[in-house]
């Protein structure tokens, strides 16, 4: 299997610049120009999303979604943004926009970024976080690079798929193999580039490594832990089988017990149901 290195100052260029790929949603690329404005109003937000009946119906139905814990609450785009505030629903409307994109790029991936939205909200309402929305919207995005790696460079990606499969490592190595950086760096540049929350960059850069988060460590070592409890429990397809030992430092930072792992899960059995109408209803 012949395997090309890729330049990494080229590859930064190229992912920052994937808005001009034929292949993104003619909304998403609106959106672009809408999010990429740092001092874009809730207005204007709203005003996006209200002209857009299919991205409306979309956004009101992932905020009723066991993901945000809203269920059959918010009735207008107005009132989510209001709950929700600017920062989460940006990241909603990135979520919402590259739901198809992400189907395509690994089966099962928004599966499990659903799942690992929804264990971060639950373990961030444990701490008692104040912004236990947008922890959520970390855990929807936290494997947003694989998404972009896949649309810029479908075939080279497919790649690394069966290079994780066949050598049995993580998709994060078979990634580095062909790319020389794995999707955590991926989604960092392209979220820098998008304008998204400092707090947001950190969990897509770092939810790995959640020690090197710099703007919001507790919330990234949320979605670490996170995103491996809904591996241990089989959700969806985050590229691999594996399912990582958790980092230690992460864990006595969240300090949960054995009994908040139980309702943990317990939680996210009860949105099973929920989700899979929710997967089924997009899938049509």
């Amino acid at each position: 299997m012949l395997i090309r290195m890729m330049n990494i100052d080229q590859l930064k260029y190229n992912i920052e610049q994937i808005e001009t790929l034929p292949t993104i949603p003619p909304v998403m690329r609106k959106l672009l120009v809408v999010i990429e404005n740092p001092s874009v109003s809730l207005t204007k937000i709203c005003e996006f999303i209200s002209n857009d009946p299919i991205l409306t119906s979309k956004v009101l139905k992932m905020v009723n979604s066991p993901i945000y814990g809203f269920p059959g609450r918010i009735s207008s785009v107005n009132q989510a943004l209001i709950l929700l505030g600017l920062n989460v629903v940006k990241g909603m409307l990135f979520g919402v926009s590259v739901f198809d994109a992400m189907r395509k790029a690994m089966i099962g991936l928004w599966e499990h970024s659903v799942g690992v939205a929804i264990v971060s909200r639950v373990i961030a309402k444990k701490l008692d976080l104040n912004d236990v929305e947008e922890v959520s919207v970390g855990g929807l995005l936290h494997d947003i690079g694989k998404v972009i790696l896949s649309l810029k460079y479908t075939e080279d990606y497919s790649q690394a798929l069966k290079i994780s499969e066949t050598d049995n490592i993580w998709i994060g190595q078979a990634e580095k193999k062909i790319f020389g950086i794995n999707h955590s760096s991926a989604g960092a540049w392209i979220s820098e580039k998008w304008h998204f929350p400092k707090s947001l960059i950190d969990i897509i850069k770092n939810h790995h490594n959640p020690y090197n988060a710099d703007f919001a460590p507790l919330p990234t070592a949320i979605v670490h832990v996170a995103d491996i409890l809904v591996r241990a429990k089989g959700i969806g397809f985050a590229g691999d089988p594996f399912v990582w030992e958790i980092n230690e430092k992460a864990w006595y930072q969240l300090n949960l017990s054995e009994e908040d792992l139980f309702d943990i899960y317990r939680e996210l059995d009860s949105a099973a149901d929920d989700l899979d109408d929710f997967f089924e209803g997009d899938k049509k």
